[in-house]
């Protein structure tokens, strides 16, 4: 399956999420905040369980990180750290060869607290954006449904 079938496989799936537009959109704005956050393996597990907690969408949150892939962690890593060091007064090597927290983890609490801060920092922004663009989206879908 080439990539654009693959995007046009999850617009379809996206589409038939149930639910009202805030719930959906909360969901999908858990996971695309969660998604620049450095906690892979755990994103979906991290994007599900607040889904759960906020009452949102848990199908949309575990769409949302997908919006992480192998193009786009570096540079999630790399701002996490940069702000998170910034924000904290930190200062310790990066490399964007770290790929998970796990490994983060070894390089000391230091850095993995200030890329987690910057994380979340970073998340949020596009988080909110996603919300209001998600739920523009599927308010006009579901005027649709009922025309």
């Amino acid at each position: 399956m080439n990539l654009r079938e693959k995007i046009r496989q999850l617009i379809i799936r996206f589409k038939k999420i149930n639910g009202d537009p805030h719930y959906v959109a909360l969901g999908m704005a858990i996971g695309v905040f969660i998604t620049i956050t450095p906690t892979i393996p755990f994103h979906t597990i991290i994007a599900l369980f607040l889904a759960f907690i906020l009452r949102g969408s848990k199908a949309a949150a575990a769409i949302g990180v997908w919006f992480s892939n192998p193009l786009t962690i570096p540079l999630f890593y790399k701002g996490s750290y940069d702000l998170g060091m910034s924000v904290l007064g930190n200062s310790a090597p990066f490399s964007t060869k770290y790929e998970s927290i796990i490994e983060l983890l070894k390089l000391g609490a230091n850095v993995t607290i200030a890329m987690v801060t910057g994380g979340i920092i970073l998340g949020i922004l596009p988080g909110i954006a996603t919300y209001f663009i998600t739920r523009k989206i599927f308010i006009k879908l579901r005027l649709r449904e009922k025309a």
